[in-house]
């Protein structure tokens, strides 16, 4: 079976980019502990938002899908689920709460990552919830024209409890022992688990899961505030392809963790940037006109208000509806449809 040693990566290289993606990191990790002292009522709000953004990506990854309202509702708990795969949404919403609520106390072990998946999978019928595989899985890519090969070949089942508890053990002595910043080791646990593929179900949004309790454990919260799995949604190919990358040569454990590496510290810091600029400066002053403005400016495409709110969590929906007003009267915006599908888009002749 394949070995799992994290120590040895102490004497690994890591290029510039990835460096650089790291500092950036951890100066944007400072900015947000002065976020939390300063505009906690914004962060609130962000968290709210960012629950229901990551529920919906995390699980449309694995095409699992409802409507926006009723996404909103089930992860509110405002709604019971109606079918199968609403069951599989309140199941990654009860797990991402308690990853959001108890991150400090929950140890990354085999038993406990069991526990995790049981919860997922505890409002559907499938009995293998809580339990490692049992028959073999594969990777299989399927062609535009429906033909499918197999991309990669997980560990067989007789070899999965081991290893995870390896990763787990490996993991954490790396992290006690400081060998490398864990903006680097978290990525290298997550391919690992990814390519051990421990379950019969639910590998993808374990995995994500996984990655949120991981970053929260280090310090890195920001995906409390900006949904992680969203971003990964909107570059799903990319996700696939990089870690189609690092499967090769993964069982002789010959494989390059960098493309994922990197990939993952860019969807990191883009979330960071994101929540900086949702939450602008702490020391300037702004109009509720001025944050919508400037929302708008950083905004391609057509655009609603709901939207714009989730952009400008300081502010209130009645100010946002204000702003809009005024900025279409000055002929900044332009409005489309009515009542429910009212959208707005930046007046080309302003752009």
């Amino acid at each position: 079976m394949r070995q799992f040693d994290y120590i040895k990566l102490k004497r690994g290289f890591w290029d510039g980019e990835i460096l650089s993606f790291v500092a950036q990191i951890h100066e944007h990790k400072g900015k947000q502990e002065l976020y939390l002292r300063q505009k906690p009522v914004e962060l609130e709000r962000l968290i709210e938002v960012a629950k229901i953004q990551s529920t919906d990506s995390s699980n449309r990854i694995e095409g699992i899908r409802t409507s926006s309202a009723r996404m909103r509702d089930l992860v509110k708990e405002k709604a019971t689920p109606r079918n199968r795969d609403e069951q599989e949404i309140v199941g990654y919403r009860d797990v991402l709460n308690t990853i959001h609520e108890s991150y400090e106390h929950i140890p990354l072990k085999g038993d406990v990552i069991l526990q995790l998946h049981r919860d997922l999978l505890a409002y559907t019928d499938k009995t293998f919830g809580g339990k490692f595989k049992n028959t073999q899985n594969y990777i299989n890519e399927t062609h535009a024209d429906g033909s499918s090969f197999t991309r990669f070949t997980p560990l067989q089942p007789f070899e999965t409890p081991m290893a995870v508890d390896a990763i787990c053990l490996s993991y954490r002595q790396a992290l006690e022992r400081q060998v490398i910043d864990p903006l680097i080791l978290i990525p290298i646990f997550i391919c690992d688990f990814l390519c051990i593929h421990p379950f019969n179900d639910g590998n993808g949004r374990m995995s994500r899961l996984l990655t949120a309790l991981l970053l929260y454990q280090s310090g890195f919260t920001v995906g409390k505030y900006i949904s992680l799995e969203q971003k990964i949604e909107r570059t799903k190919d990319t996700y696939y392809d990089v870690l189609g990358k690092v499967s090769s040569e993964w069982h002789e454990g010959g494989n390059d963790y960098t493309s994922f590496i990197k990939y993952f510290l860019g969807i990191v810091l883009n979330c960071y940037r994101d929540l900086e600029g949702r939450l602008g400066s702490v020391d300037r002053k702004s109009t509720p006109y001025e944050i919508v403005r400037k929302a708008i400016e950083d905004t391609l495409g057509i655009f609603t208000k709901a939207q714009i709110l989730e952009l400008c969590p300081s502010i209130g929906s009645s100010s946002v509806e204000a702003a809009l007003k005024r900025l279409k009267e000055e002929g900044f915006i332009l409005r489309q449809g009515s009542g429910r599908s009212t959208a707005y888009v930046r007046n080309p002749d302003n752009v």
